[in-house]
């Protein structure tokens, strides 16, 4: 699991907490320093880009405000497009499928992230799906920040069976019934998709800038179509 500065907690909690019996998971970042969250959450990496097992079973990258910066970092890209071409699943939460799609890891899959974040999927070369977990081959790509845990009960059955995921939804009382059933625009109306617009807009994040300049730089990164 790639982690990094500004990244949204739950985007990495969620499914963190859904596969935490899994297996070894890696918390990576350029270095083991703490970092913080988007919402003030101190972190600690426990494995540098250098240290990663080669051979991952899954690549996953979660999103947040911190993504733009990462998807300028070439390091970081490289890393992605050389674990991605030989992880059996790649992975992401919310607007991490951009920075998959920097990395050149998206390039003629379906893929879904933030809704406010699909119209810059084909950038990269995705099909932009407007659901909460999208599932071509081996890419495995979750919608906005919640969603996170309908992706990890997904990869978890394909990783384990459907069997273990059961359980594990039932274990988490995973059986959500939002107080307001206003979490997509379509649900919400214009008015309060306008100020959630507005909202995620002071958040300073300029997504669509940096996306943009990602595709420029998207040829440099070589991968392995799976």
């Amino acid at each position: 699991m790639l982690i990094f500065p500004g990244v949204t907690s739950l985007d990495l909690i969620g499914p963190q907490s859904v596969l935490a019996t899994t297996s070894d998971i890696f918390l990576i970042w350029k270095n083991k320093n703490l970092l913080l969250s988007d919402s003030g959450l101190i972190l600690k990496p426990d494995t540098t880009l250098e240290e990663s097992p080669k051979n991952l079973d899954v690549l996953f990258v979660p999103g947040g405000p911190g993504q733009v910066e990462v998807m300028r970092d070439s390091d970081v890209l490289k890393f992605l497009a050389d674990r991605g071409s030989r992880a059996n699943y790649v992975t992401s939460v919310c607007t991490g499928a951009l920075v998959l799609g920097a990395a050149g890891l998206l390039q003629g899959y379906k893929a879904g992230t933030h809704w406010a974040a699909l119209s810059l999927l084909p950038l990269f070369g995705a099909k932009p799906m407007n659901e909460r977990v999208v599932v071509d081959r081996n890419r495995l790509t979750g919608g906005g920040v919640t969603a996170g845990i309908d992706f990890g009960l997904t990869l978890l059955s394909a990783l384990q069976g459907e069997r273990v995921a059961k359980v594990q939804e039932l274990a988490m009382q995973y059986d959500p019934h939002p107080p307001f059933n206003v979490g997509t625009p379509e649900k919400a109306g214009p008015d309060v998709t306008r100020d959630a617009i507005t909202w995620i807009q002071a958040y300073g994040v300029d997504m669509i800038g940096t996306a943009h300049a990602a595709k420029e730089d998207m040829q440099k990164y070589t991968i392995l179509d799976r």
